[in-house]
């Protein structure tokens, strides 16, 4: 097959951006998408290549008729990149409800619906990838972020079983888990905090893990460019694809340390843990 498709979300800044401007280096045809379709526009300028679209992913009718522009324009869908999604900082305690249903709507339930959406054209064409963006916190947490993390430990764990579900039909899945790059993340733009928070947690590790990263904004090490290099390069290749990519040297290392911890925590307990089976 010649030049591939990808569909992106969230492609007017951040890693979206990343990856819609490298898929268009390598002579990609790319459909990024934004809430407003001229931000995609002004962040990646006018390419043939491009087409921009306004997609708000927790509306339904927005993604049929966002995914019915793509296969007008190209004809099919290659790639799905699932990066729409914003955070949110706060503990347990302090985020309300309807706080954490709606980063629940955009974070996991619009990729689900978009994934959805896409999935019957793979099927047909009887190829395609999907890409989730989670984050390392969805494996190794951090205070204060027990809503956002608990999104993309969701999106983690979908993309995994759709990468089972989707094997007979030579459709792949798989999830990224970034460290922290520097991208406008902890902007106002793309990080909240709760509406209403308690002085109780103030001088605490939720408000520590906050101060942190905020006070690092643009401070990160992780490059965003590299970052979209990799990804590309891997879903690109012949070879399948992982089910897990964490990316960064901080994300790398979590990942690292989280196995050794998890197996070292059920030593003391192994024998008796495998031993709750029925006598024969």
């Amino acid at each position: 097959m010649g030049t591939k498709v990808w569909f992106i979300t969230g492609a007017s800044r951040g890693f979206g951006k990343a990856f819609a401007q490298r898929a268009l280096e390598e002579g990609c045809m790319v459909a990024a998408t934004a809430r407003k379709s001229e931000t995609v526009t002004a962040a990646l300028g006018e390419h043939e290549n491009l087409l921009p679209l306004s997609l708000d992913v927790t509306k339904q009718e927005q993604i049929d008729a966002a995914v019915q522009a793509v296969l007008d324009r190209f004809g099919r869908i290659d790639v799905l990149l699932n990066n729409a999604g914003y955070g949110i900082f706060g503990a347990l305690e302090e985020v309300s409800d309807a706080e954490v249903r709606a980063l629940f709507d955009t974070n996991f339930f619009g990729g689900m619906s978009l994934t959805r959406t896409v999935l019957p054209h793979m099927r047909a064409q009887e190829s395609g990838r999907v890409v989730f963006m989670g984050s390392m916190a969805s494996f190794a947490c951090d205070p204060g972020g027990s809503a956002y993390d608990a999104t993309k430990f969701a999106v983690a764990a979908m993309s995994e079983a759709l990468a089972l579900e989707m094997k007979p039909f030579g459709i792949e899945s798989m999830v990224v888990e970034p460290g922290m790059f520097r991208t406008d993340f902890f902007d106002g733009s793309s990080i909240r905090t709760p509406e209403h928070t308690i002085d109780a947690y103030d001088g605490t590790p939720a408000r520590g893990a906050m101060d942190y990263c905020l006070s690092h904004n643009h401070l990160q090490y992780g490059d965003p460019q590299k970052a979209a290099a990799v990804v590309y390069d891997i879903v690109s290749s012949e070879d399948p694809l992982p089910l897990w990519l964490p990316i960064g040297r901080d994300a790398v290392k979590k990942y690292e340390r989280k196995f050794a911890q998890m197996v070292e925590a059920i030593q003391p307990y192994r024998d008796r843990l495998r031993d709750c089976s029925f006598d024969e």
